[in-house]
């Protein structure tokens, strides 16, 4: 396709803007309606059992979901035009960058600005699932910032509306490997929660300066990681790595929909406190015994990577140990807890504990334990299974944050309620599980 062609006799080519494993974006002119538009011209299909008429029926399909959101942080599409038996997608024209070259060109953006940005985001996000719209490839890259700061999610591509019929065929695993949900790489179907896991992912990149679960050449190796749920342990503390390790949580029950993950990052964002009440309490871990987890058929759209893969779950202690007190002739505790009043408000507070593992080497499972002031319940918990006797409390590890390289870090936290002003801050003891 070249430059000045005219598309189904009034699109009229005038630059690529953008190409990608999908499709090619051109600058176009509507002569019927005099406007800059976006013409997204989809590439032939190329997946194993591909026809020629799947990508049609693809774009139609993109058309036709992406048509029926109307969201200020949502790109528009305004038609869908075939020439020649290749379809192209007519939508807004954005003068923009995506996420992905304002991470390479400025680093990783503040807690404050990556909240904003995530909150705008889950909101259109939140409104497509409302209207029973999957994404199912939310990455930095289809997230675009105009040069007034605002932000829209872009291509559907891969969305799927419910009651329409899948186009990935058996056995496809679809979507970005780095920012895959652990269930979408383990071979399930995506749901609602894996838009919010990938959400989640593209914020920790942002925030973080890489995925959750790291880089990879290696795509197989990489979606092993996913499906495990083996995130690796964020540097950045605070309330909105909270909310982002909430959104990441590896079973998808536990993950916030769309609409709260809104809320939390509005939050975030406005100074507030992020976990409010609603917020689900985490319940206690089940122990994981060595299960074969097969990633369906193996096939990776986005990365190309073609394979059948049998994944094993680590295995796990039967049961917790008991509590013990710390011992006053050791030398070195392995583990230290830092007990921080983040926010303070009547009647309540934020609490947030941070966990190091103060070894030389890796710590594979931790408690934090201490007493609660008189008059003080725990109202809601997240990042951490709770267990508590009396005015004494327990918090342990979950399978996806238990393990720690040498001075590594991770944080949970809760919303604790008081009849008076809390009283004195406790004293919070680490020890290994």
């Amino acid at each position: 396709m070249n430059r000045d062609a005219v598309i189904a006799g009034r699109y009229r080519l005038e630059r690529e803007v953008g190409r990608g494993s999908m499709g090619v974006v051109w600058r176009a002119r509507d002569e019927r309606l005099d406007r800059t538009v976006a013409l997204k011209q989809m590439l032939p299909d190329t997946s194993p059992d591909g026809a020629p008429f799947r990508s049609i029926v693809r774009a139609m399909r993109e058309a036709r979901v992406a048509a029926r959101l109307k969201h200020p942080h949502a790109v528009t599409v305004y038609d869908v035009v075939e020439q020649d038996g290749t379809p192209f997608l007519v939508m807004e024209y954005l003068p923009s960058r995506p996420l992905t070259d304002l991470l390479a060109d400025d680093g990783p953006l503040p807690a404050g600005r990556v909240a904003e940005l995530g909150a705008r985001i889950a909101s259109a996000l939140a409104a497509a699932h409302e209207d029973g719209i999957l994404h199912r490839d939310v990455t930095p890259n289809n997230i675009l910032i105009t040069g007034d700061g605002q932000a829209k999610i872009a291509d559907f591509g891969l969305s799927h509306a419910t009651g329409e019929g899948t186009m990935t065929g058996g056995g496809l695993v679809v979507g970005t490997p780095a920012y895959l949900s652990p269930e979408v790489a383990d071979g399930e179907e995506p749901g609602y929660p894996s838009d919010v896991f990938s959400l989640g992912s593209t914020l920790y990149t942002v925030l973080e300066g890489a995925p959750p679960f790291g880089t990879d050449a290696n795509q197989i190796a990489l979606l092993k990681r996913v499906a495990r749920g083996e995130i690796v342990t964020p540097r950045t503390t605070g309330p909105l790595t909270d909310v982002l390790l909430r959104m990441l949580r590896r079973d998808p029950a536990e993950r916030p929909d769309m609409a709260e993950a809104e809320r939390m990052l509005a939050a975030v964002a406005e100074g507030r406190p992020a976990i409010l009440a609603g917020t689900k309490r985490l319940p206690a871990p089940a122990r994981r015994s060595r299960l074969p987890i097969a990633i369906a058929g193996g096939v990776v759209v986005a990365g190309g990577v073609l394979a059948g893969i049998l994944l094993f779950d680590n295995d796990a202690p039967d049961s917790a140990a008991p509590v013990a007190a710390p011992s006053p002739s050791a030398a070195k505790p392995v583990c230290e807890a830092r007990y921080e009043i983040a926010n303070r408000w009547p009647g309540g507070s934020e609490i947030r504990v941070s966990v190091r593992n103060a070894q030389d080497t890796r710590l594979t499972g931790w408690e934090v334990s201490w007493t609660l002031p008189p008059g003080t319940r725990i109202a809601n918990l997240w990042n951490g299974s709770l267990a508590q006797d009396g005015d004494r409390v327990r918090v342990s590890e979950l399978d996806w944050n238990a393990v720690l390289p040498a001075s590594g870090t991770t944080t949970f936290g809760f919303i604790a309620t008081t009849e008076d002003d809390g009283g004195d801050t406790p004293v919070a003891v680490c020890r290994s599980s």
